[in-house]
C-alpha cells in the first residue's frame, strides 16, 4: 500500500511540473504572436523606416526661382483644388518628351543641372564629385513613396536606384492642358522644383505617366502632401484635372483638411 501511495505521489508531482511547463510555454507563445501582430514583421503596412510627410522644394541659398504660368495660391489645398477646371483627357497625340525641351537642363542658371539640384536638395550627407560643386555622388534620404531610408551612388547602374521624379508626370500634364504651353512654359514645368522630387527608382517606374485616380505613394502619411503639390502645379500651370482624379484627390485630403498648398517660397 505504501508503494502505490509513493507511485501517486511521484505521478502528482511530475504532472503539476507538466502543467507548469505548458503553462510556461503557453506564455511565451502568446506574447510572442503579440509581438508578431503588432511589432513585428507580420504588421501590414509597417515601413522599415518613418519616412517624411512632406518634402522640400527650394533653396533660396544656391537655387534660383522657375517662372510659372501663374502663382501658386495661398490656403487650402482643397480650396485651389475647387478652383481647377475639370474636364477629359485629351489625346496623347504627338506627345514626346522633347515637348518639354532636353532633360535636365539648367533652366535656373544656378550653374548646375536641374537633376542635380534635385539631388542637392532632397539628399543628405550629400558628396560631390571630385572638382565639382554640382554632380552628387552619394547621399542618402528617407525616400518619401516608400519611407524606406535609402542610399544613393552615383555609378552606370546605382545611379538608376533614386530617380528624379516629376509629381505630376509630364505626360499626364500633355493630356490635360500642358498642349495649349508654349515650349518655354513646358520647360519650365518640366524643371519646376516645385514638380520635381527624389524618389525610388521602382516606385517611379510604377507611377509612370498616372495621375492620383490611379496611383499613390505606398506611403500613405506622404499622400497629403504628395496631392496637395500635384494640385500646387496643376494650379501654377493652368492644368485641369479629370472627374476620377478630383475625387481621388479630395479623399486623400479629407484626412487631412488643413492641408494647405505648397509653395516655392
Amino acid at each position: 500500500m505504501s508503494v502505490s501511495w509513493s507511485a501517486y505521489r511521484r505521478a502528482r508531482r511530475r504532472s503539476r511540473q507538466a502543467w507548469g511547463i505548458l503553462m510556461l510555454a503557453a506564455v511565451s507563445v502568446a506574447a510572442g504572436l503579440t509581438w508578431f501582430f503588432t511589432a513585428g514583421q507580420f504588421q501590414a503596412g509597417a515601413p522599415a523606416v518613418a519616412g517624411p510627410k512632406e518634402a522640400p522644394v527650394f533653396d533660396p541659398a544656391w537655387m534660383k526661382p522657375v517662372v510659372p504660368v501663374n502663382q501658386v495660391p495661398r490656403g487650402s489645398a482643397l480650396a485651389a483644388l475647387e478652383a481647377i477646371a475639370v474636364k477629359g483627357r485629351a489625346a496623347k497625340d504627338g506627345y514626346q518628351r522633347e515637348s518639354f525641351g532636353q532633360a535636365w537642363q539648367d533652366v535656373d542658371r544656378n550653374g548646375c543641372d536641374t537633376r542635380n539640384d534635385i539631388l542637392r536638395r532632397d539628399l543628405a550627407e550629400v558628396v560631390f564629385m571630385e572638382d565639382s560643386t554640382c554632380r552628387v555622388a552619394s547621399g542618402r534620404f528617407h525616400e518619401p513613396y516608400t519611407s524606406q531610408l535609402v542610399d544613393f551612388r552615383r555609378g552606370p547602374e546605382s545611379s538608376r536606384a533614386v530617380q528624379v521624379d516629376h509629381v505630376v508626370a509630364l505626360g499626364d500634364a500633355w493630356q490635360k492642358g500642358a498642349q495649349g504651353l508654349t515650349a518655354m512654359q513646358r520647360q519650365s514645368l518640366a524643371n519646376d522644383p516645385l514638380n520635381l522630387i527624389a524618389a525610388d527608382g521602382p516606385a517611379n517606374q510604377q507611377k509612370s505617366a498616372a495621375d492620383a485616380a490611379t496611383w499613390l505613394p505606398k506611403n500613405k502619411s506622404f499622400r497629403c502632401h504628395y496631392v496637395a503639390r500635384q494640385i500646387s502645379v496643376k494650379a501654377a500651370y493652368g492644368l485641369w484635372v479629370t472627374e476620377a482624379e478630383k475625387d481621388a484627390m479630395k479623399r486623400v485630403l479629407a484626412a487631412c483638411p488643413g492641408q494647405e498648398t505648397v509653395r516655392a517660397n
